[in-house]
């Protein structure tokens, strides 16, 4: 049975009126910023459900720059992260609409240019709370929550990968809290989602990409 805190029911601190809409909105935010590697150079934010419906009246659009500038759900200048985006260089803009059934409807999609050029698209959800998930990246389904330090594999989907991944954690003494594997067809790239008790530095990311199968490792913080 899952515990829950005092911050799961009557909310986070935060800055705006909701914690669906604005705190939770800037934790999708930061999240998506980290899967980026950094602040993105363009965003387009596309908006389903209430989300598309109420987002500037509950300021989840100020949340969700807010969050893709790296502020936490508390930080005041929430309030001006369009300007404060503006100074930066970023270019967003927001397209409200509907894709489809069987998304949550506080959904948001980005689509992110980043400060590679690399073209990226990122799928969450904000489930009520401060709470959120990420359901999709480039369109390949994960099940993101940023509540722990996490690896995101690309790797290719032979036998083994698990268990050489796994060894390089046990080998640094990294415990792994939650792990779970994802691809759309057999054989081809597939992703791998493993949350750790502990942060992972750049030594053991490094064994992890030397391993043949993995293609690349991306390293999220808490959020």
């Amino acid at each position: 049975m899952r515990e829950y805190s005092c911050f799961d029911i009557l909310g986070p601190v935060m800055v705006g009126p909701s914690s669906s809409h604005t705190a939770g909105a800037v934790r999708l935010g930061r999240l998506a910023r980290a899967i980026a590697g950094g602040m993105p150079k363009e965003a387009e934010i596309i908006l389903h459900g209430s989300f598309s419906q109420t987002y500037r009246g509950h300021g989840t659009d100020l949340a969700l720059i807010g969050g893709l500038l790296g502020f936490n759900t508390d930080d005041v200048r929430i309030r001006n992260s369009f300007a404060i985006a503006g100074e930066t260089g970023l270019i967003f803009k927001f397209t409200p609409t509907h894709l489809g059934e069987g998304f949550h409807p506080n959904t948001v999609k980005f689509l992110l240019v980043t400060a590679e050029d690399e073209k990226l698209s990122i799928t969450g959800a904000s489930v009520g709370g401060g709470n959120v998930v990420i359901t999709h990246i480039n369109d390949n389904e994960i099940e993101l929550k940023g509540d722990l330090p996490t690896l995101i594999t690309t790797h290719h989907d032979i036998p083994g990968v698990i268990s050489r991944v796994s060894g390089v954690l046990a080998e640094y003494k990294i415990n792994i809290a939650f792990m779970r594997v994802f691809r759309k067809e057999k054989r081809k790239l597939a992703h791998m989602v493993v949350e750790t008790d502990d942060k992972v530095n750049s030594v053991v990311i490094n064994d992890i990409l030397k391993l043949d199968p993995i293609v690349n490792v991306r390293s999220i913080e808490p959020v």
